[in-house]
């Protein structure tokens, strides 16, 4: 199946790699994550679904900022949260 990327995809000029290796708010609170995963419109670093806290998704849910890559070494993929749409790069 050849399907579309959607526009929030398509419109990504360049990939915001992982400044840092963790989670910020996870580490305010003393929490663990699974997973991390790097907001492409501000940079931040969050914590995925699998992780107790999904930090990642409630970053989206507060800014609107829609897509992130995953910081995992060898992962080369995008998430698009408003039209959930996966994406390799």
């Amino acid at each position: 199946m050849n399907r579309k990327l959607c526009s929030h995809l398509q419109t990504l000029e360049e990939i915001k790699p992982a400044d840092k290796y963790f989670c910020e708010e996870c580490v305010k609170t003393n929490s663990s994550w699974v997973h991390l995963r790097v907001c492409q419109t501000c940079g931040k670093v969050h914590c995925c679904d699998d992780s107790p806290n999904q930090h990642a998704t409630k970053h989206y849910q507060a800014t609107d900022h829609p897509v992130v890559i995953s910081a995992e070494p060898g992962e080369q993929w995008l998430w698009c949260f408003p039209d959930e749409q996966f994406a390799t790069y």
